[in-house]
């Protein structure tokens, strides 16, 4: 077998197609081995179609110039550099509102810290208690002009892996007690062994996670997986430093596990519903990739779980609650488990998949009475109003509206409050002004 034919052949065993193989060693010269073109291709972390283009050019320049003129113009157009350094949506640096580093809120279970006091006005004080929550990494400005709407009220910042096995960096802001909060029993486990053990057969040392990242409304794709499995069985054992560096690059993005000698998977849906504090199955009946968009979009039922348990001495005779963009119901599960009986829910929720969920689960397990609404638009003061009525007010407005507009992840529709999904937020504070109105307390 001639070199050229070895580097071909060698190509292929790693992943790529003949076509791709034989494009690569035309392009690149001839004095380059294979592995030398494929551990370029994994140094640079890049997505599956980039790797195969950057074989085909790492060599001509041109592509890689093109590449890097891209990033510069995209640095320019978002700010340059982190997004601490990023210039707020409205203009006015003076509303960053930095996150506190470690994330724990005012008070976490086991935290040892300084202890946290707040003083409410008596207008802003509940009943009725409101809950906030979006994602903490929003644009710069943006969680200043939240506090603004919701009566200036300090978000409470916390990362979920101080409850469970993921990140989930979230922001809070309601009107809640902070003393004598509790947590669910028995905790969850906090590292990903302790939540998955038989993972740790295949786990090789060089992967020293011990917590997952944020779980997503989407997953890593099998010919992703596949490309992995075949880069680390054509490397040495242990693989290469930039083979790893490619490899827990993708696994750290993608929160893959170890499910076999050389190879890694994504998290199942039942994994995930266990991390975030959900009962098993409940998101089952619907397609997997609804389950996986839906829990991505969902509460950590034990952070919430956590902040509102101070409502079951309360009312030990059941809440009223009114809840906006429910969701797959990550808030009522909270309650459930506190063992708080929900009197009534009005549930908000456009997404038929959640609503769904939402439903089963409540009928399989609650005997309150449940009225479901669609879309927050259509809940209009005059239908508050009826509801107020009829039920003689609300305990509890629970909610988090879209974050489409705030995540990271969006970098061409990051329009912050002020984008299409994410504006909905001030649906939430016109409900809640009208719900604190009617009850007799301060509206904005």
């Amino acid at each position: 077998m001639s070199e050229r034919d070895e580097k071909i052949k060698s190509l292929v065993n790693m992943g790529f197609s003949e076509d791709e193989a034989n494009e690569a060693i035309i392009r690149c010269v001839d004095s380059v081995s294979a592995s030398r073109v494929a551990e370029d291709c994994h140094s640079r972390n890049l997505s599956d179609h980039q790797v195969t283009d950057r074989c085909f050019n790492s060599f001509g320049g041109r592509k890689k110039a093109r590449l890097m003129e891209e990033s510069r113009k995209k640095r320019k157009r978002y700010g340059g550099g982190g997004q601490g350094n990023r210039p707020s949506l409205d203009g006015s640096d003076e509303d960053s509102m930095p996150l506190p580093n470690p994330m724990v809120g005012f008070n976490l279970p086991g935290y040892s810290g300084p202890s946290v006091t707040r003083m409410l006005s008596k207008l802003d004080t509940g009943p009725p208690f409101f809950y906030y929550e979006n994602v903490a990494r929003a644009p710069k400005g943006e969680w200043a002009k939240i506090s603004r709407n919701l009566f200036d009220i300090q978000p409470e910042f916390v990362d979920s892996l101080h409850l469970c096995a993921a990140a989930r960096k979230r922001g809070y802001i309601h009107n809640l007690p902070i003393e004598n909060r509790s947590p669910l029993l028995p905790l969850p486990p906090k590292t990903i062994f302790e939540a998955f053990p038989h993972y740790k057969k295949w786990w090789p040392s060089w992967d020293t996670r011990t917590h997952l990242n944020c779980l997503q409304t989407c997953v890593a794709s099998a010919k992703l997986t596949d490309r992995i499995q075949r880069a680390l069985v054509s490397s040495s054992n242990p693989p290469t430093k930039s083979v790893q560096k490619y490899v827990m690059d993708e696994c750290k993005k993608w929160n893959l596990v170890w499910v076999g000698k050389n190879k890694v998977a994504p998290l199942e849906p039942d994994e995930m519903e266990y991390i975030l504090g959900f009962p098993r199955d409940h998101t089952r009946g619907v397609g997997k990739t609804q389950r996986y968009k839906s829990l991505g979009n969902s509460f950590q039922v034990d952070t919430v779980a956590y902040h509102l348990s101070v409502l079951r001495r309360m009312f030990p005779n059941g809440v009223r609650v009114l809840s906006l963009f429910t969701g797959i119901g990550g808030g009522e599960v909270a309650l459930h488990k506190l063992g708080i009986h929900m009197r009534v829910v009005v549930s908000v929720e456009i997404g038929e998949a959640s609503k769904k969920i939402f439903k089963s689960w409540w009928d399989q397990t609650q005997t309150g009475t449940l009225i479901e609404i669609t879309d927050v638009k259509s809940l209009t003061n005059d239908r508050v109003a009826s509801f107020i009525s009829q039920f003689g007010g609300f305990d509890l407005v629970i909610g988090g509206s879209p974050c489409n507009n705030l995540a990271g992840s969006n970098r061409h529709h990051r329009d912050g409050l002020e984008g299409k999904h994410s504006a909905l937020f001030y649906d939430y504070v016109r409900i809640l002004n009208f719900v604190k109105s009617a009850m007799g307390g301060r509206r904005m």
